[in-house]
């Protein structure tokens, strides 16, 4: 059921990006309203950002962790 949940909420993140995108840009939504859509872009962005770098790293890691492994048992 949890990975149900989170596979929906993965889901929903398109539609969530696209609202706070159209909120950002409206000429009719106040500013403070602007601010905190826009700020909200950038955190998530910047997140998203350091999870892939943390990926990237870890996957490099285990490669050579793994390569390290193998060369000791030859």
């Amino acid at each position: 059921a949890f990975g149900q949940s989170i596979a929906r909420l993965q889901q929903a993140s398109s539609a969530a990006v696209t609202t706070l995108l159209k909120v950002m840009v409206d000429s009719n939504t106040p500013a403070s309203t602007k601010v905190r859509a826009a700020d909200s872009v950038l955190s998530h962005t910047a997140k998203a950002i350091e999870l892939d770098d943390i990926e990237a790293r870890l996957s490099e890691l285990e490669r050579a962790s793994e390569a390290s492994k193998q060369m000791h048992k030859t």
